[in-house]
C-alpha cells in the first residue's frame, strides 16, 4: 500500500524550531522527488519545498527560504523538513507528498507565544 506518514508537528514559541519527518512505504520511494506543502487556517495550501530523487537540488518557496531545510535519506525511506526561526505565520498542517501518492493526515505545527 502507498503510504506516506507525517509526524513532528507540535506547538512551539516564535523563534524555535521543529523537525518534521515523512515516512514512505509502498513504492520505490529514490525514485521520486519529494515535497512539503503546508495548509494554513483559512488558507489554501501552498507549496513549501522541494526536494530531488539524491537530495543534491532543493527549492523553497520565497516565505521560507533561508529558514527551512528539506533533506531526505533514501536508506530511511524518510523525508524531513527542518524549521527554524519559526513565525505564527508558519501555522499550519504540514503535508508530504510524491507525485504518485494520495495527501496524508498531515501533521499540525502550531507556532504562538
Amino acid at each position: 500500500q502507498v503510504q506516506l506518514v507525517e509526524s513532528g508537528g507540535g506547538w512551539v514559541q516564535p523563534g524555535g524550531s521543529l523537525r518534521l519527518s515523512c515516512a514512505a512505504s509502498g513504492f520505490t520511494f529514490s525514485s521520486y522527488s519529494m515535497y512539503w506543502y503546508r495548509q494554513g487556517p483559512g488558507k489554501e495550501r501552498e507549496w513549501v519545498a522541494t526536494i530531488n530523487t539524491s537530495g543534491g537540488t532543493t527549492n523553497y518557496a520565497a516565505s521560507v527560504k533561508g529558514r527551512f531545510t528539506i533533506s531526505r535519506d533514501n536508506a530511511k525511506n524518510t523525508v524531513y523538513l527542518q524549521m527554524n526561526s519559526l513565525k505564527p505565520e508558519d501555522t499550519a498542517v504540514y503535508y508530504c507528498k510524491s507525485t504518485i501518492t494520495k495527501w496524508g493526515q498531515g501533521t499540525q505545527v502550531t507556532v504562538s507565544s
